[in-house]
Order: C-alpha cells, then sequence, then structure tokens
C-alpha cells in the first residue's frame, strides 16, 4: 500500500492502544509516510459550560493531549508522527482536516462491544464511510494482528456508449489497495463478484411461460458474461499491481450467485475474512451523502474491518468554512 503518504489516524480518549494503531504505524513506516494522530472533543454546549469550570475543561484538554502525546511518542523513532486535540463534531472536523492538510487515508478503530456492523448507521464510522474523500480502513477493536485474508469487492457497470466499464476506475483502486493490502500483511487475496440473471424470477413465472431448458440457458449465458467480465478485470489487474505482486498474493476468485449484499457477507464469514476492501458510491443528486444500496447492505451485516473507497471524482459536501 505505498500509495498512502499522508495518513490520518483517529485516536479515542481510552487510552489502549488498539489494532488500528498498530497498523496505522507498520503501514506509515513501510511507506515512509506521515502519520497525524487526532483526537476531537465534542464542543462543550454553551449551557454546560456556564455550568463547569473553565480549570475542570483546560485540565481534560491537558488529559486527553497527555494521551495522544503518549502514543506519538512511543513512535517517534520509527516514523513522523504529530498529534492535534480538536474540538468541534467530530466528523465534521476529521473531514475537514482531510481536507485542509491533504491526507490520503483515515484510519479508526470501531467500537469494542458493538457486533456486528449494523451499529455503523448514523454513527461516526457512517459519517466517514458517506462523506470523507478519501479511503476510510476502520478496525476492529479485536481484529487480528497481522491480517489472514483480504477480501476485494468488484461490480460491474454497463458498458458506456464509448463501450467503456464506467466501473473500471473504482474497481481499479479496490484490486489495487486490496492486492497491496495483501502483500504487504502476506495474507490470502480474496476477489469477489456476486451476480444474478435479471428476469429470471419472471421467466420461471406462470405468465412468462418459458421451459425449463430456456430459463437454464440465460442463466448460464449470464454467468458467462460475468465470467468473461471478472476475468479480463483481473488481466488488468496484474499490470496495475505487477506481476511480482500479483503472482505473490495468487487472487483467489469467487463468482457467487446472488443479491451481492447478502452474498459477500456469508462469503465473508464462510471463508473467516478480517478485511473487505470495497467501494461506497453516491446516489445521483445527493453528491458524498449517501453511499450505494449494495454497500449499505455489505456494511450492515459484516463483522469484520472495512476499507472503503470512495470513486474517482467524489467530492464531499463538508466544507472548511464553519
Amino acid at each position: 500500500m505505498k500509495r498512502f503518504k499522508n495518513i490520518l489516524y483517529v485516536a479515542d480518549s481510552s487510552g489502549i492502544v488498539p489494532p488500528a494503531f498498530h497498523h496505522a504505524v507498520a503501514l506509515a513506516e513501510r511507506n515512509g509516510a506521515r502519520l497525524t494522530v487526532i483526537l476531537v472533543m465534542e464542543k462543550v454546549p454553551t449551557y454546560l459550560s456556564r455550568l463547569t469550570s473553565p480549570l475542570l475543561w483546560q485540565a481534560r484538554i491537558e488529559q486527553l493531549q497527555a494521551s495522544v502525546d503518549r502514543l506519538t511518542a512511543w513512535v517517534a523513532d520509527r516514523v513522523e508522527v504529530e498529534s492535534r486535540i480538536i474540538e468541534g463534531t467530530p466528523f465534521l472536523e476529521i473531514i475537514r482536516a482531510v481536507l485542509r492538510n491533504r491526507h490520503d487515508l483515515v484510519i479508526k478503530s470501531t467500537d469494542k462491544d458493538v457486533g456486528p456492523v449494523s451499529w455503523l448507521f448514523g454513527s461516526l464510522d457512517m459519517h466517514l464511510l458517506r462523506k470523507c474523500p478519501c479511503p476510510v480502513w476502520l478496525i476492529k477493536a479485536d481484529g487480528p494482528t497481522p491480517i489472514r485474508r483480504v477480501m476485494a469487492c468488484v461490480d460491474f457497470s454497463d458498458l458506456d456508449s464509448a463501450g467503456s466499464d464506467p466501473a473500471e476506475p473504482l474497481n481499479r483502486m479496490i484490486l489495487e489497495m486490496g492486492g497491496s493490502l495483501a502483500s504487504f500483511e502476506q495474507s490470502e487475496f480474496h476477489v469477489v463478484h456476486a451476480w444474478d440473471a435479471i428476469g429470471e424470477t419472471l421467466m420461471r413465472g406462470a405468465r412468462a411461460g418459458a421451459d425449463e431448458e430456456t430459463v437454464e440457458r440465460y442463466v448460464t449465458d449470464v454467468r458467462q458474461q460475468h465470467r468473461h467480465w471478472l476475468s479480463r478485470l483481473l488481466e488488468k489487474a496484474r499490470s496495475w499491481l505487477g506481476s511480482e505482486v500479483y503472482d505473490a498474493v495468487e487472487p483467489k476468485t469467487h463468482l457467487p450467485k446472488g443479491r451481492a449484499g447478502e452474498i459477500i457477507s456469508r462469503l465473508a464469514q464462510e471463508l473467516g475474512v478480517d478485511v473487505i476492501v470495497m467501494g461506497t458510491v453516491a446516489r445521483t443528486g445527493i453528491p458524498g451523502f449517501v453511499i450505494g444500496n449494495t454497500a449499505e447492505n455489505v456494511l450492515y451485516q459484516i463483522d469484520c474491518s472495512v476499507l472503503a473507497i470512495k470513486p474517482p471524482g467524489f467530492l464531499t459536501p463538508v466544507t472548511l468554512d464553519e
């Protein structure tokens, strides 16, 4: 994952050093990247600030600063690192830090006792997944170190009028980051593309009147189309990753039939996947506000770390203006 040169690690006030921080340091060290540790304090409401002593608030700030300073001091001899305490709404301040300092990756630990990622909806993490302009790596607090299995999820779009695949730029980023992460961690690398034969249920209905042989031939043709597309994509991935890295990770392909939101989560559990690398796509008309339905469905059902990637040209709705 040598593309990342300016990493932002989001710390919390627990004082615990989670696997996420170890991954952030290792990645920065390997890439010769700069690491910034940020801790965002919720702004105290005006009415509450009137009831508390400024000295108590200042003591809290100093306590948090000492906590992040301990983190940075621990690794200062290994990477270029600095720390900051910021007051404000966490997701806004994190994204503004990305915009202001041009960070190319955000790493954050997920909450420890929340279980499957369905808790993400409406949380700080979901805000980041929806709106942060750079990749976001959410790492489980009890996740393994090192990572054993990486899964990259790719998808196919209908060809445009010029005959090109609009999804290819995002798929390229997913495969490059997933493959390089697997190489970096010396882990298994799985590439998944879930597909479905649109109209199959309708064809099997009484009104359509299609015989079983016709339906099966249609489903087989659709499967072959998706297999051919995935094979071509992996041929390109060899050049994107480089033959040395590609051969080292030996991508294991999966072409399951069914709805991606259900299939991907089930396959990830069966394989014991530690990190899912996936794309998030904003709905038309709401740039940067809502990630795609498939991505949300997957996130609601998985219980592992996630590296989420925005498509090229993504614009966050967050600005530097107050």
